[in-house]
């Protein structure tokens, strides 16, 4: 069972487009959408959702009305301003337990907090685990990191042959959380000054922890100029370039009607994604073959 995990550096590369078809070539796999924070992979796929659970993770404060005493003591000592008029304000709430601590009456409990729901859902291609943070809500690391853990429980008991991992943009603690541990990270970038300042951070984040990089350059030709750097950029890093995928008002028309742009027509753009696949599929097995 190998792990791929889709990054871009930056948001609006394609990364989710290219996720939802690599689904469609992959058939044996089990998906999950680590972009807690705004998951949109569910958009393409059409799930049906077979189980919701809640996350918890963090505590907030709460104030017995009873007991409470009005002695203004968390008011004054609360570093949040989360205590107006002897109430507490739950996005203002740290969860920190301070107030808790230092109450004179013993009015004021902590209690675990509800910080989104993970998922998991029937898709016509097979498993997604997916989740939504809550609003306003932190610790989105600990519910990639719970959304990977539960597509590998899936895919273990499916025998699947792979996890494909829908990434958030950026290189923040979702990122890492989404990176740590894969067999490979796929690197969609986009022939754009922003684009190659991303690519080149995320690159390095996952030469950090140690983890293989291949890169696909989406929309190559709006910007031949800026490709060019890209491949001479992953050439002096031994990066290997597998694929460049050209634009296609193809693509947001399969976006419009919510299907992965391999299954809408015989675009130019589906040869290529189906060789990125290929490439794919054939670079991990010879990463299994050097193990050996």
């Amino acid at each position: 069972m190998k792990e791929i995990i889709v990054l871009s550096g930056k948001g609006g590369t394609g990364k989710t487009s290219i996720v939802a078809s690599l689904a469609v070539l992959a058939q044996n796999m089990v998906l999950a959408d680590c972009d807690v924070d705004a998951a949109d992979l569910h958009l393409l796929l059409q799930p049906s959702v077979r189980e919701k659970h809640d996350f918890q993770s963090g505590q907030t404060a709460l104030i017995d009305g009873i007991k409470c005493t009005q002695c203004g003591l968390c008011i004054e000592l609360c570093r949040f301003n989360a205590i107006k008029e002897f109430k507490v304000i739950p996005t203002f709430c740290e969860g920190c337990g301070f107030c808790y601590r230092v109450c004179p009456a013993d009015a004021i409990i902590m209690q675990n907090n509800i910080a989104g729901q993970y998922f998991i859902s029937d898709t016509r291609f097979g498993t997604l685990v997916h989740a939504r943070l809550g609003i306003a809500q932190e610790n989105s690391g600990k519910l990639v990191a719970l959304v990977r853990q539960k597509a590998r429980e899936l895919a273990k008991e499916q025998k699947v042959e792979y996890i494909i991992c829908d990434g958030s943009p950026g290189i923040g603690c979702p990122v890492i959380s989404s990176l740590s541990g894969a067999d490979l990270a796929l690197l969609v970038t986009e022939p754009t000054l922003s684009g190659i300042h991303d690519l080149e951070r995320v690159l390095g984040v996952c030469r950090y922890f140690n983890i293989p990089a291949m890169v696909c350059i989406n929309k190559y030709d709006i910007n031949e100029d800026n490709t060019c750097r890209i491949e001479d950029y992953c050439l002096a890093q031994q990066v290997k370039v597998v694929a460049k995928i050209p634009f296609d008002k193809a693509v947001t028309e399969a976006i419009m009607q919510g299907v992965p742009v391999v299954s809408y027509n015989n675009s130019k753009v589906s040869p290529q994604i189906k060789l990125l696949w290929q490439n794919i599929v054939t670079e991990l097995k010879f990463k299994t073959e050097l193990r050996k």
